[in-house]
Formats: structure tokens, C-alpha cells, sequence
């Protein structure tokens, strides 16, 4: 396989630098520079209008860009968050372009690719996109990249199981209906998982870009709610250059170092970087120090680029280490100290475990029940001109290995262990402009296998699953309007042979055996299956003035079952739950409404987004109960859940606004309100409430408001520096899936935050980032409703009267970005 897959990434290679049909290209460059101060823009991006041509700027702010002469009919776009957009039409003879930006606390006019393949501004993009700049990702001091885009995009939420696993939601819906994308290719890690996280390295994340709505028209199933787009970092200078990043967490002692190198000459760049990562367990006022909450985490990447006067190709690698604690919850019924599983099966009295000794709790040191998740990911990223349109295309292998640990007699057998092995391939085909209209069209899909080892709990069976779509995607531009639309046919095809698991008499462990071994049991009968939709999305932006625009998109989604709602039937250790499918299930579709509107001028911007979402055979989680409507639960504890079908509708709305008041540079007033509900349709839970008539994993309706002041010095040894409050306002969730004890209340809560950063200049060209930041400063007890933990409990009363995990308590975050 692995012959085989260097073998392709050869002659793709080779034949994307073919000297043959490729169109010649015209060299030009330039500067951004900030229009009040005239000092450079770093991280700016540079894209020409309707072209797949972009850059971003390097520390001068300066940028060089390879056209092909079709492209001398556009405009320049240049922008950056923090800035308004500006244009400059191209002109055949002018070689070097000076842009000046104007600074302003608008969100809207960041230049977005996501989707379409051709740069476009978000204000006119009919689907609500959302950017997050380099700036923005560095200076922020959260436990993971996910978390850090919650902080920045209205509507998206995650699901935690500790500080290092957030999954994320958008409009109130996630696993397997948002679609993570690096560097444009789909993340696949066994993503159907209460604990499992995204495998990515979030110190080398420079931008990101949130798709809000069904984007199965571009990507296929699984972006029935939305995607997340993760860019990683590329080559913007010439010559060496670095960039370290080091960080401290005071609540659970996180440590992380990371480091960037870049080299570019003539027509190579070559990326390399690395990262370590270690925590311990985290803390609160309620539950002390939560035992088995600490990780481990190492990355590496390289990439290798060759651009000519016809296009580039890249050859990238990534790995991935994590060994990351799951807690359990099990603690002290009196104390409500924390304890840890010492026996197995009916030997194992949740009561009487032993207490966790305080030098284990505060200590490095992971328990053996702990997960160990490898993802290695290999692509090759290609795109050049055909006469006067372009092509691109990418092929990538990834492997997920996850082994979960848990089995204290025997610490090294793994409870489950899959291995799951992806090709991802796309080809995208954009034709030549023509009468102000861009059409693209492309097929993209996977082939996967997987496999369960030497383990002892199977909640999925081995499958093999090969997936393929073709779509094409029409937009017209003319004066102030904007219209989009497409359609896309999809087919997977989901195979699996029997799957038997017998006792083993030696160590009393299920384990897998040949279907004619006595007394065995087939727990995962053959899979032969194949589901197959419709995508098609249709929208339009009109530009009323230059600082304000209207939109409105319909879009229908499509999304195959995953493998755990389809066929699962078994314990998720991770997770503590017993997992069971449904092999009569439909594929699930959506229809979505957006409206839209957003303002911006030199003092306020503004936007204000409304959807509307029914979505048929919506699959979800149901726990269990037996007769006397008592969890079922093994001898561990572990509850028992199983998917079902119905029909369901979500709606809600995201706005912002930010404030900049005249006469008082550097200064701002920012805010974000979202708010989304969720009701299944089912006729037989209508007027139920809080007994079926609410979908599970609803967020609350949120706040989230920050003032800052940033100081820009013209001479001296600081460039910069800033201070920001912000008030995290997170409303009671009463609206929730009550039926068979699935979810329960949770009370409303306020965070406030409080951070300051510094920009000290130590050459002429680079400057040192230094960042402080305390989050829940005043240290407030909470649960979020998205926070698995809440629901880790074995006692029906407490002492205290809190039950469950509560999430992180105070955090002093101390951080520092040097380039080099």
C-alpha cells in the first residue's frame, strides 16, 4: 500500500510540472501598509478577484504574486482582520501595487476561499463564512485550537471531555456532521466518538475558516452542518526564517514549546516544524484536582514546495502522538475524593476503589488506563492554469491508530484498539470567466479501511467504505449582485464482513475468534450497504451601499450514516458508554434557510444572521433504561445508549457588534450573541418538552462582550501593547433531552477573562509577542451543557449536592511568539 501510494504521489508530481497546455504567467509584487501609521501589515492576504491566485504578506508586508494575463481584467483584494478591504484594478503595465488599509474592528471583508476555490470577500458570500486571522490564532491562549475558534465565531460550539478535547459544533450540530478540513483535506480519526479529538497541531495553524450551513455541495456527507477549515503554516519570506512558541498554564501546569522553520530560494520552499505538549490534571473549587484529565502531545510536520511560472505542487507530511487521560469520574461517596479502578468486571466494586494519593493527582505522571492516538497524514496539494481557467487537485493518505487503555490488571492490552487507514481525493476544475460568471466543477470522495487489533471491547466492526460525489458550482456577479448555486450527487458504499467475539477462558477478556469456534457470538453481522443524496445550495448577496450588504441561501445537505449509528454494538472504553446502531437507518437531509446583513463603516460594524433548519431521519443519542427506569450500566458503570431516528428542526440566529468610538484611537467594544434551538418533530413527542420534544447537545443562548485598548508607539522598544476584558455570559439550558435520564438542566454562568499583550521590537524587522491572560478570573464554579464531564457520576446524591465534573477553574496563561 505504502509502495503503491509513493508511486502515485510520483508521476502526480511530475505530471503537474509538465511543460505541456500549461498557461505563461506575469510576475507582480507589492506592499500593504497600514493607512493611519504607514508601517507594513505582516499576515495580510493578497488575492485577485474571482482567481484561485492568493498570498499572503510576509514581516515588510510585502507580497509577489505569479498571474496568469486573464487575471489583468480583475481587482486586487487586499485584507486583513482589523482592516477594511481595499481594491486595485490591474493594469498590464504596472508591476508593483501599493495598498493602504484602514483600520477598523470589522469582522466582515476577510478574504475567504472555502468552498469555491477563487478568492471572494465573506460580505459577499451568500453562506455565512467566518475568518480567523494568524494574529488572532497566536495571541490567544486557549488549551486547543478548537477552543480558540469558539472564542472567535459566533455559533460554533464544542463538546468537551477535558481541556484537550473539544469537538466542534455549529448551530447545534457535530460529530459527524461537521467536517474538519487541513489544509483542504477532510480529517479523518474515527470522529464518531464521544472523546475523540482533532489530530492536528494547533501552534502551526495560521488562519482559519468556518463555514456556518450545509456544505455538502463542495464536500460530500458529513458537512451537513458545516465545515471547519484549518490552514496551515506556508512560506511567506525568502531566506530562513523561524518562529518559537512557548506557553504556560498555571491550572493544570501545561507546558508547550513549539517551533517553525521556513526556507525559501528561487522556486523551492520548504516547510519544518515540531511541537511538545505536556499537562497534568486540571482543577476547580468543587472536584479538586480531576484525576486522569493530564496528556502528552508531540507533532511534526514538513512540506516541500515547488512553484513555476505555470502553478505549484506540495508534498506534506504530518504526525501525530498524544497519550491523553479519560477520566472515569468514580470518586469517594463521602469525600468525594477521586478513585481509581484497581479489578476487573464483577470484582471491581465502584464504592470501594482506592483513593488517588495527592502526589499522583499533582503529579505528570498518566494513568495506565489512558488513551494513545497516532494519526500520520501524507497529501499532495497541486494547482495550475489551462489556457485561461485552472485546475486543482490533491491525493492524501492518512492512518488513525487509537488504542484505549482500560484493563488495570493488565495495563498493556488495549480495551479497544482500531486502526484506520484514508485516501482522500479531489479534483477541482475551475472554467474561464464569462459573462461575469465563474463556474467550478469537480469530483472528490475517500476510500477507507478499517480494522479492530489485539483488543478486547468492539464497539464498530471492520469495514471497508468508498465514497465519491461530483458537483458542479455557478456564480454570477454583476453590479451590486452577487448569485450562487450548485448541485451534487454523492454514493458510498459500505461493505463488512461477520465479526465473531467469544470469552477468552484464560483472561475472562472478549476477544475475536473464526466463526466456527465453539460458543461464539456474531456480534457485527455482514455489512453490504450502499446510501447515495442530492446536494444543491442557491443564494444571493445584493450590496446595497458600499457599507452595506444583504443575503439569503437555501441549501440541502445530504449525510450517510456514520459506522457507530449504523452498526455499533459494543463498549467505547473512552467514552464509558455501550454504543448500539441501527442497520435500517436513512441517510439524513437537510433543508436550511439563511438571511443574512452586515454594516461596517469607519465606527460600527454589525451583522445579524437568521437560519432556519429541518432536517429528516436525524439521528441521535437515547440512553437506556430498564423496566424501573434505572440506567443500564455493566459492572463499571457504563451506560447504555442507542441511536434513533426522527425528524427534527433547528433554528436560532448569531450578531455582532463592534463599537469604535470616534476620537479614541486603539479602542473597541466588541460583541457576539448567539442563540439556537432544537426540537424533534417526531408526532410522537410533540408537546413532550423536556420528556423528547428538545434534541440533545443544544447550547444555550451565549454572550460573549470584550473592551479593549491597544497603544501603537511609534518609537522605542515597544511597538505595541494592549489590555482586553471580556465577559463570557452563558444562559441556563432548560430546554433538554430528559427522556431516560439522557441530559439534565444546567444552571446559566459568567466568565470574565482578562488579558494583555506586548509587541517588543528586538531587530529592525521582527518583534517579540508576549501575552498574559487569566480566564474565569474570579475562579466561578460551572458545567457547560456541552461538557461530556457533567454527566460522570455514580451516586444519585452527593454530600455537597453537586454531582458530575465541573470544568476548569481559574487559568493564568502566560505565552510567548518569537520569529527569528
Amino acid at each position: 500500500m505504502v509502495i503503491h501510494l509513493r508511486l502515485v504521489l510520483l508521476v502526480l508530481f511530475l505530471f503537474a510540472n509538465s511543460n505541456v497546455l500549461w498557461a505563461q504567467y506575469l510576475e507582480i509584487a507589492g506592499v500593504i501598509l497600514d493607512k493611519q501609521t504607514n508601517q507594513p501589515i505582516a499576515f495580510g492576504t493578497v488575492a485577485v478577484k474571482g482567481h484561485p491566485h492568493g498570498t499572503t504578506t510576509e514581516s515588510k508586508g510585502r507580497f509577489s504574486l505569479k498571474l496568469t494575463e486573464q487575471a489583468f481584467n480583475s481587482v486586487l483584494i487586499a485584507s486583513c482582520i482589523g482592516y477594511r478591504s481595499d481594491t486595485l484594478k490591474l493594469m498590464r503595465e504596472k508591476k508593483f501595487y501599493t495598498l493602504k488599509l484602514e483600520p477598523v474592528k470589522s469582522h466582515l471583508n476577510e478574504v475567504v476561499v472555502t468552498g469555491v476555490s477563487r478568492a471572494t470577500l465573506a460580505r459577499e458570500n451568500p453562506i455565512p463564512v467566518v475568518g480567523v486571522s494568524t494574529k488572532k490564532i497566536e495571541q490567544a491562549a486557549e488549551s486547543n485550537i478548537v477552543d480558540v475558534l469558539v472564542k472567535s465565531v459566533p455559533g460554533l460550539n464544542a463538546v468537551k471531555t477535558g481541556p484537550n478535547i473539544s469537538k466542534p459544533f455549529i448551530r447545534g450540530l457535530g460529530y459527524n456532521r461537521v467536517l474538519t478540513l487541513y489544509d483542504g483535506i477532510r480529517q479523518e480519526g474515527q470522529q464518531w466518538g464521544d472523546e475523540h479529538g482533532i489530530e492536528v497541531d494547533a501552534y502551526h495553524i495560521v488562519r482559519a475558516e468556518v463555514v456556518k450551513g450545509p456544505s455538502s455541495l463542495i464536500y460530500g456527507s458529513d458537512a451537513l452542518a458545516g465545515v471547519v477549515g484549518l490552514i496551515p503554516a506556508g512560506v511567506a519570506d525568502s531566506g530562513l526564517r523561524g518562529k518559537y512558541f512557548g506557553e504556560y498554564q498555571s491550572n493544570n501546569g501545561l507546558i508547550g514549546n513549539g517551533m517553525r522553520l521556513t526556507y525559501r530560494s528561487g522556486r523551492w520552499s520548504y516547510v519544518a516544524a515540531a511541537s511538545y505538549r505536556i499537562a497534568r490534571n486540571y482543577t476547580n473549587q468543587i472536584d479538586g484536582r480531576v484525576y486522569n484529565t493530564g496528556f502528552r502531545e508531540m507533532n511534526a510536520l514538513g512540506t516541500v514546495k515547488y512553484s513555476s511560472a505555470k502553478g505549484y505542487s506540495s508534498l506534506n507530511l504530518t504526525l501525530y502522538n498524544n497519550l491523553q487521560g479519560i477520566p472515569d469520574g468514580s470518586r469517594d461517596s463521602l469525600a468525594r475524593r477521586f478513585t481509581y479502578q484497581v479489578a476487573e468486571g464483577a470484582a471491581d466494586d465502584v464504592t470501594k476503589r482506592p483513593i488517588v494519593p495527592e502526589n499522583i493527582l499533582n503529579s505528570y505522571q498518566l494513568s495506565p488506563l489512558h488513551q494513545h492516538i497516532q494519526h500520520y497524514r501524507v497529501y499532495t496539494k497541486n494547482q495550475y492554469s489551462i489556457g485561461a481557467g485552472d485546475i486543482d487537485f490533491s491525493v492524501a493518505f492518512q492512518q488513525n491508530i487509537r488504542r484505549e487503555y482500560n484493563h488495570p490488571t493488565q495495563p498493556d492490552q488495549a480495551g479497544m484498539y482500531v486502526r484506520l487507514n484514508t485516501v482522500n481525493y479531489a479534483f477541482n476544475y475551475n472554467v474561464p470567466l464569462f459573462n461575469n460568471t465563474m463556474l467550478s466543477t469537480g469530483i472528490n470522495g475517500m476510500y477507507q479501511d478499517n480494522k479492530s487489533k489485539d483488543a478486547t471491547d468492539f464497539p464498530i466492526p471492520d469495514y471497508r467504505l468508498f465514497d465519491a460525489g461530483a458537483y458542479a458550482f455557478l456564480k454570477w456577479s454583476y453590479e451590486r449582485w452577487t448569485v450562487g448555486g450548485g448541485l451534487r450527487y454523492d454514493q458510498r458504499f459500505l461493505r463488512g464482513k461477520d465479526f465473531y467475539t467469544a470469552t477468552d477462558p484464560v483472561t475472562g477478556f472478549s476477544r475475536r475468534v473464526a466463526g466456527n469456534i465453539n460458543n461464539a457470538y456474531l456480534q457485527f453481522p455482514t455489512i453490504d450497504q450502499q446510501f447515495n443524496g442530492v446536494s444543491l445550495s442557491l443564494g444571493t448577496t445584493y450590496k446595497v451601499s458600499e457599507q452595506l450588504s444583504l443575503k439569503a441561501n437555501i441549501a440541502r445537505g445530504y449525510r450517510a450514516p456514520s459506522i457507530t449509528e449504523y452498526a455499533s454494538n459494543g463498549l467505547d472504553p473512552g467514552a464509558h458508554i455501550v454504543y448500539l446502531g441501527n442497520r435500517s437507518f436513512e441517510p439524513e437531509f437537510s433543508l436550511q434557510e439563511d438571511l443574512g446583513g452586515e454594516f461596517s463603516n469607519q465606527y460600527v460594524s454589525a451583522s445579524l444572521s437568521v437560519f432556519n433548519n429541518n432536517i429528516t431521519n436525524y439521528i441521535y443519542l437515547t440512553q437506556l433504561t430498564d423496566a424501573s427506569g434505572n440506567s443500564i450500566t455493566d459492572a463499571q458503570g457504563n451506560k447504555t445508549y442507542q441511536y434513533q431516528q426522527s425528524r427534527a428542526q433547528l433554528y436560532g440566529l448569531e450578531a455582532t457588534l463592534s463599537i469604535i468610538p470616534e476620537g479614541m484611537a486603539g479602542f473597541s467594544f466588541d460583541n457576539a450573541f448567539t442563540i439556537n434551538y432544537g426540537f424533534n418533530r417526531s408526532v410522537r413527542y410533540k408537546g413532550a418538552g423536556i420528556q423528547g420534544e428538545f434534541l440533545p447537545l443544544i447550547p444555550p443562548f451565549r454572550l460573549l462582550s470584550s473592551i479593549q485598548q491597544e497603544f501603537k508607539l511609534k518609537q522605542g522598544w515597544v511597538n505595541s501593547f494592549k489590555f482586553k476584558a471580556e465577559a463570557d455570559f452563558n444562559g441556563a439550558q432548560n430546554r433538554f433531552l430528559a427522556l431516560n435520564n439522557t441530559e439534565t438542566a444546567t444552571a446559566g454562568y459568567t466568565l470574565i477573562d482578562l488579558s494583555a499583550g506586548a509587541e517588543i521590537r528586538y531587530t529592525r524587522q521582527h518583534c517579540l509577542q508576549l501575552m498574559l491572560q487569566v480566564n474565569n478570573i474570579f475562579d466561578t464554579p460551572y458545567q457547560s451543557h456541552l461538557n461530556r464531564l457533567k454527566y460522570f457520576e455514580y451516586y444519585s446524591q452527593s454530600p455537597n449536592g453537586r454531582t458530575g465534573i465541573y470544568n476548569m477553574g481559574r487559568n493564568i496563561c502566560l505565552k510567548a511568539v518569537l520569529p527569528f
